[in-house]
């Protein structure tokens, strides 16, 4: 009989990708088999996750059409145009 004691770093990463590999194997084996037994379902939960996608998307949509319009509108005082939330303060000590 024969042992073997691996210290081989590469073997043992081998062997936990090729288990990590195995099991994901295993469960798609198994959600087909759920999607076979169940369609209706499956149906209804993927109707439903493209539903809550669909919303998300019109929601990020309308953001981005307020930030257009927010960006398109014009200053008020045309020399304000640059200076948005900042106030310049003098120091009336100071002269030339």
């Amino acid at each position: 009989m024969r042992f073997s004691f691996h210290s081989n770093q590469f073997s043992k990463a081998t062997r936990g990708i090729a288990a990590s590999i195995f099991i994901v194997g295993m469960l798609l084996i198994g959600f087909g088999v759920l999607i076979i037994a169940l369609p209706e379902l499956f149906a209804l939960l993927a109707g439903g996750i493209f539903f809550l996608i669909g919303f998300s998307v019109i929601g990020y949509s309308i953001k981005l059409f307020f930030i257009l319009k927010k960006m398109q509108q014009k200053p008020h005082d045309p020399d304000d145009a640059y200076r948005n939330n900042v106030t310049v303060h003098r120091d009336s000590n100071f002269e030339n």
